[in-house]
């Protein structure tokens, strides 16, 4: 009971941040440059990869796709803890796969990204060690 409470609590914080970070890419400011000037170049200007796409596109894009990416890893652990703990705690794969997203998530935050996030992610992360160690003892 405690390791599936910890890998649901582990799970929303996860999804909480990436439903956060979906609504704040299309609602207010916090998502765009402060410098009005740099948003009107980036929707003016292509990357290296395409011309069919300004970088004002790809920023959109990889918010959402990152916010997705969050949500999906909330939602998938959160319903495997509680409509399936035993297939969840017994899968080496799903909880090494859990392990690596939030891990790398870690890493990322710690080097790129700002406190909030960090301090959501080493929540999450701690909550799912604490839960697969409770679970396999």
């Amino acid at each position: 009971m405690i390791a599936t409470l910890l890998l649901v609590v582990s799970a929303a914080v996860l999804l909480t941040l990436g439903t956060i970070h979906l609504v704040i890419t299309f609602v207010g400011p916090k998502l765009r440059p402060r410098d009005p000037t740099l948003e009107a170049r980036m929707r003016e200007v292509s990357p290296g990869i395409t011309r069919q796409a300004s970088m004002w596109g790809f920023w959109v894009g990889f918010n959402v796709s990152h916010s997705l990416a969050a949500m999906l890893y909330g939602l998938i652990y959160g319903y495997l803890a509680i409509a399936h703990p035993e297939l969840l705690f017994s899968s080496a794969y799903l909880l090494t796969v859990g392990a690596l997203m939030l891990g790398t998530l870690f890493v990322v935050a710690k080097i790129y990204w700002f406190r909030a996030p960090l301090i959501g992610i080493t929540i999450s992360l701690l909550c799912y060690v604490a839960g697969v160690v409770v679970a396999l003892r």
